[in-house]
């Protein structure tokens, strides 16, 4: 970031939301040029230096339990922004679950599980790791949507907070590629915007799912699997489950 320089942010009085407008003036080679050295340098198998990555195991446990249960339709799943595909990998690896990948910055992997963009159609679940905060646009975070179905779920991983801390040493500001920083409130009226009717919060996996259907099972559903795990394993709630009030 030093040929950039100092970085503007700039805050909703509405919702909170927070987002960089240097990031958005940054010239459309520089910004791609910025993500593809970011994006390896972390996702990298063979990069010995990790960032503050996803809980892919996590995540990978909570689509395989969920899946079983019925809710979510994994066999009709894509992994948006996959990256690498580690997700996938581990999915396939100790599930034998297949979750198809794409990636805007990776293209080199194994075809028969990257998928081209003319080829995203539509899908019963679209998850959505870590790219939340990496947005210019509303398009952005539009086009993510675009590719649930009607009946279908989005899971999400990102950090969604009470309010944004007005704080230069926040960590969530430190990866030179965050530019969109979204609150409980922001996220509340996304997914209203979006027509999402209720969503799951799982603290372990730090991620949600929002579902674009009501079904009076779902909660009960959820109600069982934390008795089975013996801990408050999904929350609950219809519009967004706000979980996290402040770091």
């Amino acid at each position: 970031m030093e040929a950039i320089g100092p970085v503007s942010y700039y805050r909703c009085t509405d919702c909170g939301f927070v987002f960089s407008q240097t990031h958005l003036e940054l010239d459309p080679h520089q910004w791609g040029r910025l993500n593809e050295q970011c994006h390896h340098f972390f996702e990298d198998p063979a990069a010995e230096k990790k960032g503050n990555q996803p809980p892919y195991l996590e995540q990978a446990m909570l689509l395989a339990v969920l899946s079983q249960r019925g809710l979510v339709d994994l066999l009709s799943g894509l992994d948006y922004a996959a990256g690498y595909g580690t997700l996938s990998r581990l999915l396939d690896s100790y599930w034998k679950l297949r979750l198809p990948i794409f990636d805007f910055y990776v293209q080199d992997g194994d075809p028969t599980r990257y998928l081209k963009s003319d080829d995203l159609g539509n899908h019963g679940l679209v998850v959505n790791s870590a790219m939340f905060e990496h947005v210019l646009t509303r398009q952005d975070l539009d086009s993510v949507n675009a590719l649930v179905r009607s009946d279908g779920a989005l899971m999400i991983h990102t950090v969604v907070c009470e309010r944004v801390p007005p704080d230069p040493e926040w960590f969530y500001l430190r990866p030179p590629v965050h530019t969109a920083f979204h609150t409980n409130e922001s996220m509340r009226r996304l997914m209203a915007q979006w027509g999402y009717a209720e969503s799951i919060y799982c603290p372990k996996a730090k991620s949600w799912i929002l579902f674009k259907t009501a079904d009076p099972t779902r909660a009960a559903t959820c109600q069982d699997l934390n008795r089975e795990m013996q801990c408050e394993w999904l929350l609950h709630s219809t519009g967004f489950v706000d979980y996290w009030k402040g770091f």
